[in-house]
């Protein structure tokens, strides 16, 4: 008999995603054994039971537990502890585990004996992420952020207006597509009704992480920003990139964005903040915080936040679109999950063999925490 996945559901805040009917049917064809997935999987996409039993004559649904048994566990974000405790010693699990900003994590992994497979670190040979949805990251999170900027600034839709100025910080992947974004509003029926109701359009200023160190250059631009952008991907956590004395000289209508979504843990050592101090840490239930929501005031006490804006934060921007981001990623995590059914997970070899091969392996955890002591 083939190997068996589980795939239970999501239990964080407002969190909607399922895997899709097309990657059982992948699966299927592809030689796996039970498909079992939990009761009211993908009930919150409005994807019925039925649509995945058609989908593959393996599929069943169960509970979590039963789910959480199988030889490979695929769920998007990574199950709580408890869930990770009933995991069977020496089975996968696939999901997006966030190695390098969750140490505890990976302790925790190879205490169980558990192989987990982080879908963020895999990787080509040269470093690009196989796994991602960077552009709806950006795309939805910018959209959100202009929607806010349109109800906070009185000349927003104006002919006689300047520019809209939106600072992004941070070149990377999440950074090119949030630029492409906000050229576009975040939405291309608003672009188009700000260009035939002869509105300017926006001027969009990227810094890159080695010139925000420079604060005389941040304030000055910081003082000119409608929409102010993180999407820096830090080495060193636990220094603000835009500290919450430098908020003060935004205009106060300024959005803040955080697509880089860091946590705070101020018990780390080191410690962790987020790139802009103060921003309060958003989930897919409440991502828009106004200067007064409460959130600012159950930060922790060490968190300097008297500075304020209204601020959008969100742990999982591709999840504000359920469905389509799961296109993407039922699309992007069938050669994975081949790979697990074709090679056990203790035999991968991140020199030899296939691309997708070499990739899972160095995102096993064992063999990336080799790589990487921590």
């Amino acid at each position: 008999m083939g190997i068996s996945f589980g795939f239970p559901r999501m239990r964080h805040a407002g969190e909607r995603r399922d895997f899709l009917p097309c990657l059982m049917a992948y699966l299927h064809e592809a030689g796996a054994g039970d498909l079992v997935l939990e009761e009211g999987y993908g009930a919150g996409m409005g994807i019925a039971e039925d649509a995945y039993r058609a989908a593959a004559s393996t599929v069943r649904m169960a509970d979590e537990a039963e789910t959480l048994a199988q030889d490979v566990v695929v769920v998007l974000r990574c199950p709580r502890d408890e869930a990770l405790a009933r995991m069977q010693p020496g089975s996968v699990l696939a999901s997006m585990l966030h190695y390098p900003t969750r140490p505890e994590r990976v302790g925790r992994l190879l205490d169980l004996m558990i192989h987990g497979v982080s879908l963020d670190a895999i990787t080509d040979d040269v470093g690009r992420r196989m796994i991602e949805n960077f552009e709806a990251t950006a795309w939805n999170g910018v959209r959100e952020a202009f929607r806010e900027l349109a109800r906070l600034y009185g000349r927003f839709a104006l002919p006689n207006r300047r520019p809209l100025r939106v600072t992004v910080m941070g070149s990377g992947a999440v950074g090119g597509h949030a630029v492409r974004a906000s050229t576009r509003y975040g939405d291309l029926d608003l672009r188009d009704a700000m260009v035939s109701g002869g509105m300017p359009g926006v001027e969009v200023t990227v810094v890159d992480f080695d010139l925000t160190w420079n604060e005389s250059y941040m304030l000055d631009r910081l003082e000119r920003s409608d929409i102010l952008i993180d999407a820096t991907q830090r080495q060193d956590t636990s220094r603000p990139v835009v500290p919450n004395d430098w908020i003060a000289v935004l205009p106060f209508h300024t959005v803040l964005l955080d697509l880089s979504a860091d946590p705070y843990d101020l018990d780390a050592d080191p410690p962790k903040v987020k790139g802009m101090e103060g921003v309060p840490p958003g989930s897919l239930e409440t991502w828009l915080f106004h200067p007064d929501h409460p959130a600012y005031d159950r930060l922790d006490p060490r968190v300097e936040s008297t500075h304020r804006r209204m601020a959008l934060s969100c742990d999982a921007w591709p999840g504000i679109s359920p469905k389509e981001c799961m296109e993407v990623y039922s699309r992007e995590i069938q050669p994975v999950l081949r790979v697990l059914l074709e090679t056990p997970a203790d035999r991968l070899d991140p020199d030899h063999g296939r691309l997708y091969e070499r990739a899972v392996a160095r995102a096993e955890v064992s063999r990336w925490h080799a790589s990487n002591p921590i």
